[in-house]
């Protein structure tokens, strides 16, 4: 699945150039698909939430940016920060560690349904996120997102 342009990965490199050696290659060999990581795994569940949010709010979403990092460049000493919105640039910053190692100690992805429980973990901290920057509840935007699940 492409990444969709509207999330941006803002502080890693989607290549490694180890010792001045070039480009590594694939793992898994010229003939197999590249594997997915956990890093492409959470970038595709934002990515495709903030759409689905786009689709429900295109008005109030226009123009707002939807970003990923891996860790607060200035963190707060007081709390931990799971994501940032940015209000005067239309920008919702998520950042990975926290939201994926600060989980419920019950939330295992090795559990028979641990991508669905990572699916809804990484989805209600997009949602909270959008809801501080539109000043709205988390429920009202998308009451229905899991109902039939």
């Amino acid at each position: 699945m492409a990444r969709p342009h509207h999330v941006r990965v803002t502080d890693r490199s989607h290549h490694r150039d180890r010792h001045g050696r070039g480009l590594r290659s694939s793992a898994a060999g010229p003939h197999l698909p590249f594997l997915r990581t956990r890093v492409d795994l959470f970038d595709d569940i934002v990515a495709s939430t903030a759409d689905y949010l786009r689709e429900l709010w295109p008005d109030e979403l226009e123009g707002v940016t939807f970003e990923v990092a891996g860790l607060p460049a200035e963190p707060d000493r007081t709390r931990v920060e799971r994501w940032l919105v940015d209000r005067q640039a239309r920008r919702v910053l998520l950042y990975r560690l926290p939201i994926e190692r600060l989980a419920p100690a019950h939330e295992h992805r090795s559990s028979p349904d641990g991508d669905w429980d990572h699916r809804v973990l990484v989805e209600g901290h997009v949602f909270r996120a959008v809801a501080e920057l539109l000043g709205k509840d988390p429920w009202e935007l998308a009451p229905d997102r899991w109902r039939d699940q």
